[in-house]
């Protein structure tokens, strides 16, 4: 067992400073630590709430395989209004088995709300909502 490991999650990119503004404007990022000289376009450690992600620019021998990154909200109806407001375009929603219902860009199921869209490397990201009791 890990003791209190923390979580980061890797994400693949393409281009630094396009990723930066756009998890900075739409996500409202912040940048903690960004690599200097040879890696100043290879790496860079940003903050989403209290998520840390790797922005990584992977190397030639590496596949840039996207990355499914999930970011769990309190109210998704919200969050994808803010997001759209910062030009965010989401996935069509699909219904996910018995039980869900598909209102705009969001999938309502038993087990939560969620809403899909892309950040401006192609990488899937997820707004979740669980489940009200």
């Amino acid at each position: 067992m890990l003791p209190k490991p923390t979580h980061v999650s890797l994400i693949p990119i393409k281009n630094m400073n396009r990723a930066i503004k756009f998890y900075t404007n739409a996500l409202s990022a912040v940048v903690n630590m960004r690599g200097t000289g040879d890696m100043k376009d290879g790496w860079a450690s940003i903050s989403v709430g209290k998520a840390e992600l790797w922005l990584i620019v992977p190397a030639k021998r590496e596949s840039m395989k996207f990355a499914y990154n999930v970011f769990k909200v309190k109210n998704i109806r919200t969050a994808v209004k803010s997001l759209r407001n910062r030009s965010v375009k989401f996935e069509t929603a699909e219904e996910m088995g018995p039980g869900s219902k598909v209102d705009g860009p969001i999938t309502y199921s038993p087990y939560g709300a969620s809403a899909f869209f892309k950040d401006s490397e192609g990488n899937m990201l997820m707004l979740f909502q669980e489940p009200k009791t």
